[in-house]
């Protein structure tokens, strides 16, 4: 949805995907969890229907495959973009990667008291390796991104840029998501600090905290109890917040950085 935004704009738009492994997707394997078979197939797509849609529309878009849980694919990335359309002006930062973590020992009674939502199969306690897995991705990926954004920003002595990083409304506390939670706690603080080294660069950094958005993980029973806790009286949808991140990127935009706004609804406030 924010690849189509922007293309919508006029903007050239590289859209980064990658496929997790379905051994490496709690999602795949526990598809008797609420949403996760749709929710694999969508995560299981590439970048063609994406870049049809915008092409068909008339826009420019190219895409590439890249783990950015590999610090060497940082630059690689960011080379594929200028060989296809020249130096990168507006980054957004939406990768992510998730399971459902705790710190209830297994087995434990207490394990009842977490969010009925990720109770099942897809919820352990918390390791070395889930924490890594998060942080790889989630955090260090946006921290080299940004910083390799910075680098050819200021040695090509540019003025302008804009960086868009994607938080979630779970990031200050996250019961039963603890990983994914604490990673997204630390992207937020890694936006500010940006936003604080790279304004005399002419570069602004703020950050998009989305609530609950449909990306197929939201099913009927679980958007009954979700729509009561919301003013506007509705799920979000992607495009609730691309228009936010186009927004943050545009020159009405251009004295806002180092802020997070939240995008759900009025559910957090």
């Amino acid at each position: 949805a924010t690849a189509r935004a922007f293309a919508a704009e006029g903007a050239r738009v590289f859209v980064h995907y990658f496929r997790l492994p379905a051994n490496l997707d709690p999602t795949a394997e526990s598809p008797q969890a609420p949403g996760a078979e749709l929710y694999a197939a969508e995560r299981a797509e590439g970048a063609d229907a994406v870049l049809a849609a915008i092409r068909d529309q008339g826009g420019q878009a190219e895409a590439g495959e890249f783990d950015l849980s590999d610090p060497a694919s940082v630059p690689r990335l960011f080379d594929a973009v200028e060989a296809a359309f020249g130096p990168v002006e507006v980054l957004v930062n939406n990768a992510a990667d998730w399971e459902a973590d705790t710190f209830i020992p297994p087995g434990s009674a207490q394990v009842n008291e977490l969010p009925e939502l990720w109770q099942g199969e897809t919820t352990a306690t918390i390791t070395a390796r889930s924490h890594d897995r998060h942080f790889s991705v989630n955090s260090r990926a946006t921290a080299l991104l940004m910083a390799e954004f910075a680098r050819r920003h200021i040695q090509r002595g540019a003025t302008w840029g804009r960086i868009i990083n994607l938080s979630t409304g779970g990031a200050y506390c996250f019961p039963g998501e603890v990983s994914y939670g604490a990673s997204k706690a630390a992207l937020e603080s890694y936006s500010r600090s940006a936003a604080r080294e790279l304004g005399p660069a002419g570069i602004t950094v703020n950050i998009v905290s989305p609530g609950p958005i449909q990306t197929g993980w939201i099913t009927p029973e679980l958007e009954a109890v979700l729509v009561p806790t919301t003013p506007l009286g509705r799920i979000g949808q992607p495009e609730d917040v691309a228009d936010v991140i186009v927004f943050l990127a545009s020159t009405q935009a251009r004295w806002v950085t180092g802020q997070l706004l939240h995008i759900g609804g009025g559910q957090t406030m």
